[in-house]
């Protein structure tokens, strides 16, 4: 498969950088929701926009009224969100969520993807239960309590949970915390007795929770999928949410990367430009040989998703790990060319570094991803 866009994969790609960069700006979406001390740290009229461009339902199938397209397309609009910094739940509720619901009931898709579809809803996963991104342990408990279940536990670092309509809640059902089997998945709804959020602002302005679940009561009809068996929609769950921030993250590297050329070519000293030395074209040019690098890696890792390869898993690992490493790189590159003003809040380069620190950890950071692809690989 060739590591580039399609010709409607092209017209999408220009229609969303359009749309992000006039709609999704900087200075209109994350600077104004932030002065503003936005609880939800988003706007939801931009998530309705998102909804009239056909965003929201870009990975939902045709029958449920999504437009029924793939990772490489949900990559593309992701990809221009980093570029832009635009504060959004897509990549929870349109990519992560998403994917969840294709597994799910046609009364949960029924009850959940028409408000996703309109730009109403908005969705949020619950998987972390500490300080790092450690999915193959799950504490949280699921038992059985008359036709359904009673939830018991605690979630960390839900992003926009405190704004979601619905959680997707991994939790266990039987089995001991460490184990692969015994895992379920559950649609939790925002008024859901018993759950409560302690909301916190991350280093990147975007809001996330500590969820807590007190014997919270669900009937049966709230599992997604089988009872015992949601580890294999956890895991394309977190396949398509690794893939998507690394498609966000290769926004991040590029709309840093773009905005550090622009500042060199213009920042003079010594009365000459100081894009015209050659160490700094050197470390632009290592900067964008790695930026495309990593982009090829994760349509690579997209292209592999969609078509259900048995590779998915081992590459969606390597994007996740690559862009981090190339996005850090970009950032720091970033502030270190833009010189001291590059740390102060006049520039927009900071806000890339603050951006990039909070989605390296998300869905795990690239040691976490370079440990999981030895591990993979056999080693």
């Amino acid at each position: 498969m060739p590591l580039y866009h399609d010709e409607d994969q092209a017209m999408l790609a220009e229609t969303a950088n359009q749309f992000m960069g006039e709609e999704g700006a900087i200075s209109k979406q994350l600077r104004h929701w932030r002065d503003r001390d936005c609880k939800d740290g988003f706007g939801h009229e931009l998530w309705k926009q998102f909804a009239e461009m056909g965003f929201t339902g870009i990975m939902v199938d045709e029958a449920d009224g999504g437009m029924g397209m793939g990772n490489v397309e949900a990559g593309i609009v992701m990809e221009e969100i980093g570029r832009n910094l635009t504060p959004s739940p897509f990549l929870t509720s349109s990519v992560l969520a998403a994917t969840a619901l294709k597994h799910a009931s046609d009364d949960l898709r029924g009850r959940y993807l028409p408000g996703l579809l309109s730009g109403d809803s908005v969705f949020a996963v619950a998987i972390d239960e500490g300080v790092k991104h450690r999915p193959e342990t799950v504490s949280t408990k699921a038992e059985r309590s008359g036709n359904g279940f009673k939830l018991s536990g605690k979630k960390d670092f839900v992003i926009q949970g405190a704004s979601a309509d619905m959680l997707v809640v991994a939790a266990r059902t039987s089995g001991s915390d460490g184990d692969n089997d015994g895992i379920t998945l559950f649609a939790v709804p925002k008024d859901a007795s018993g759950m409560s959020h302690d909301a916190v602002r991350l280093v990147d302005s975007s809001m996330a929770t500590h969820t807590t679940f007190d014997g919270v009561e669900l009937d049966g009809d709230a599992v997604i999928g089988e009872v015992d068996g949601g580890r294999e929609v956890l895991n394309a769950m977190l396949m398509a949410g690794r893939v998507g921030a690394a498609a966000e993250g290769v926004g991040v590297a590029r709309g840093a990367m773009d905005m550090t050329i622009d500042y060199i070519k213009q920042r003079k000293q010594f009365g000459r430009l100081i894009g015209e030395f050659q160490a700094l074209q050197h470390r632009a040019a290592h900067l964008y040989s790695e930026v495309e690098i990593a982009r090829a890696v994760v349509i690579k890792a997209q292209q592999l998703l969609d078509a259900g390869s048995e590779r998915s898993d081992l590459m969606a690992s390597v994007a996740k790990a690559k862009v981090s490493k190339t996005a850090g790189l970009a950032v720091r590159e970033g502030v270190q060319m833009h010189g001291g003003i590059g740390m102060t809040d006049e520039y927009d380069i900071g806000l890339y570094m603050k951006r990039d620190r909070a989605l390296q950890e998300f869905l795990g950071d690239q040691y976490y991803h370079a440990n999981r692809v030895a591990e993979l690989s056999g080693y």
